[in-house]
């Protein structure tokens, strides 16, 4: 697909993972090849959060993606097509 993008930035409040947040990053991984999210204080800063929240939101999306903690972002990064099963 010549038609991806390469990087687009996204932020994660107080409010944390909500649906809006799901669909906005899924559609932003179907133009994007990464996607940089970064994690407010508002909405945690520890490393268990982190964690937590990237695995929240890779079971989330439908597009398939690996992600990856770097400090206080998240790193999702496309690969293949999407989820079997959905």
């Amino acid at each position: 697909m010549s038609g991806l993008k390469g990087v687009a930035q996204f932020q994660i409040g107080k409010a944390g993972i909500t649906p809006g947040v799901v669909i906005a990053l899924d559609a932003l991984l179907k133009n994007y090849k990464q996607v940089r999210v970064s994690v407010l204080k508002s909405a945690g800063r520890k490393k268990e959060t982190m964690l937590h929240l990237a695995e929240m939101l890779n079971s989330q999306l439908t597009t398939r993606c690996v992600s990856r903690v770097i400090g206080f972002t998240i790193i999702l990064s496309r690969r293949g097509s999407k989820k079997q099963g959905l």
